[in-house]
């Protein structure tokens, strides 16, 4: 398996980005992975994902990329709106650097909100979409789950806070209005469900699993629960065994 940086450049725009392949011309099916909030490009989910799935087939590639703010995205303000800008401009260019329409997706807690997000505002681009313990309730995750007692207060008064996990990220009150303003357990994606696939730790510490499971069967998403998984799936074998289910579940076929 091959692995190279590159930045994605249009719009103003210029996104961090890394792609996992077996051989460049021959690349036929695009996986974007979105990771999580204060994660970043180099993510070992998604490394150890490719490396799976390019051992099977070997005419696909996967794609991940920085969030705004996120691992050496040069932004200082993290904004929705350039979130799903970063979406439109990786996946146009995964469809024309390869000339394929098989672009999936596979993207975890705030990347699997930005991706519902997209999909709520631009309809289903993906042949299929797996999502691993997404935050569909973001506003209430940053509140209750990532934020600090006392931080939310300081967004009250004006002063912007770093909040985050591998790095901090500069939040402002701007930020947390749109997530609360962008519930997207408001949307239907009933139309999408049999595309879509959610899968989700049962000691989920960040995402609570019965939200999720609410959002899942509110909209005929199948749901599928992992008793020794946390909201990272830690356990290599956890791991191991939600890889093997996605990968089953995308069912990407070799191209020529």
């Amino acid at each position: 398996m091959n692995r190279r940086y590159f930045d994605i450049n249009e719009l103003h725009h210029s996104i961090k980005s890394k792609i996992y392949y077996n051989e460049i011309r021959n690349i036929s099916a695009v996986v974007i992975f979105g990771h999580g909030f204060g994660g970043h490009k180099d993510n070992r989910a998604a490394e150890r994902f490719a490396e799976n799935l390019l051992s099977r087939v070997k005419t696909a590639a996967v794609i991940t990329f920085n969030w705004p703010c996120h691992g050496d995205d040069v932004k200082k303000k993290l904004l929705l709106e350039d979130c799903s800008t970063y979406i439109d401009i990786v996946l146009e260019y995964a469809a024309k650097q390869f000339n394929t329409d098989d672009i999936y997706v596979y993207a975890t807690s705030f990347g699997g909100y930005l991706f519902f997000k997209y999909i709520a505002e631009h309809g289903m681009p993906f042949k299929k979409a797996v999502f691993r313990c997404p935050a569909v309730r973001m506003y209430d995750v940053m509140l209750r789950r990532i934020m600090k007692s006392d931080e939310y207060e300081k967004l009250l008064k004006g002063k912007d806070i770093q909040v985050g996990f591998d790095r901090k990220i500069n939040a402002n009150l701007q930020f947390m209005e749109d997530l609360r303003t962008n519930d997207i357990t408001g949307h239907d994606y009933l139309d999408y469900a049999d595309r879509m696939l959610i899968l989700h730790g049962v000691k989920d510490e960040v995402v609570p699993i019965e939200t999720v499971m609410e959002f899942s069967e509110n909209n005929a998403i199948d749901f599928i629960p992992f008793e020794k998984a946390d909201h990272r799936f830690q356990d290599y074998a956890v791991m191991g065994a939600a890889i093997k289910t996605i990968i089953e579940y995308l069912d990407i076929r070799q191209g020529k």
